[in-house]
């Protein structure tokens, strides 16, 4: 179960990390766990409230249909509903599983089966390393950038943030009382200024201060406007002006709150740009954590962080069994 943000970027000295780390490699991990944990509370509380009466030692077609009905109701999707109930039932059929117990293992393992294997790293391991940062507004982009550059700074990395959404009243305000909050620079210009244009001196400016890591805050574009699309791609073009082979990470934040609308959103902007990777956020706030699997799944897209909480911490690497393992709760038995 992957905890350490040292595993998480791509190009971070672990030993530098550790050495920094002055908690202890077992305190880390109950704190990764712990947080996880009270993050997904709503999330694991209804879906054993679904699967409490479910989870049985006699397995039949009632009982499998059931079983599909809590997880399209968690917004595991259509797709990844299917692949887990067709796994579930063709493991009971070859007698692998005999109990609830083992059903209940069974179903984490093929949730975590269903994740993307694509990276879930983030890759940082360039001078200077460019992320972009995408999603709709209210998805909590800025937020999360903030977050990241935390993190970053913890790792030994020197980020610089670039005020990329000129449209939005305050945006830029916004990023810049995130830069002050966790140490580090923001480039930024008046609103309504050219997003390009900020971005290429964004790049730039860290080009020329030695930043080792860009964080571009972009537009929260709505996924129909094509319009707007076409501004995020503008966006890629002005970055490989400076650095041929950037952006490194386009990351997309998806309010998980939204649910199966958050994988629409994810399908558009996967047309639209080369969207690396899935951050979840508000992931605390809904009793529908299934969402990760269907964006993931679906998609073929990994989710490399998720969102539990408002604190710096809160902004945590995902791991599919560690989150299959916290989502099904054991208490499901006891229900």
């Amino acid at each position: 179960m992957s905890y350490k943000w040292s595993e998480v970027f791509i190009g971070v000295e672990p030993a530098r990390f550790e050495a920094k780390n002055s908690y202890g490699e077992e305190k880390s991990k109950r704190g990764w766990f712990s947080s996880l944990r009270e993050g997904l509370t709503k999330s694991r509380k209804a879906l054993a409230q679904q699967l409490a009466a479910v989870l049985t030692d006699r397995f039949d077609e009632d009982v499998w249909e059931r079983i599909e009905e809590a997880l399209i109701y968690a917004d595991m999707g259509v797709d990844g509903t299917v692949a887990i109930v067709e796994r579930l039932e063709q493991a009971a059929d070859a007698g692998e599983i005999r109990s609830s117990k083992e059903l209940l293992a069974r179903l984490r393992e093929v949730t975590a089966d269903l994740f993307s294997t694509r990276d879930r790293r983030i890759d940082v391991a360039h001078e200077p390393a460019v992320i972009l940062m995408v999603g709709v507004n209210g998805t909590g982009k800025t937020t999360t950038i903030g977050k990241l550059a935390w993190h970053l700074l913890e790792v030994g990395r020197r980020p610089l943030l670039v005020a990329g959404d000129t449209f939005r009243a305050a945006a830029a305000e916004q990023l810049v009382e995130w830069g002050r909050r966790v140490g580090c620079e923001v480039v930024r210009q008046e609103r309504g200024s050219d997003p390009g244009a900020v971005v290429y001196d964004g790049v730039a400016a860290a080009q020329a201060r030695g930043c080792d890591v860009v964080i571009v805050d972009t537009a929260g574009r709505l996924h129909t406007q094509v319009n707007l699309m076409k501004e995020l791609e503008k966006i890629e073009r002005v970055v490989k002006k400076l650095v041929p082979d950037a952006p490194h990470e386009v990351l997309l934040t998806i309010d998980a709150t939204t649910g199966q609308n958050g994988l629409v959103q994810a399908r558009m902007f996967k047309e639209a740009v080369d969207v690396t990777g899935i951050v979840l956020t508000k992931m605390d706030g809904t009793a529908k954590g299934g969402i990760a699997v269907a964006v993931s799944h679906e998609l073929d897209l990994p989710v490399k962080l998720i969102g539990v909480g408002e604190r710096m911490e809160d902004l945590q690497p995902f791991e599919p069994t560690g989150f299959a393992e916290l989502l099904f709760d054991e208490e499901v038995l006891s229900g």
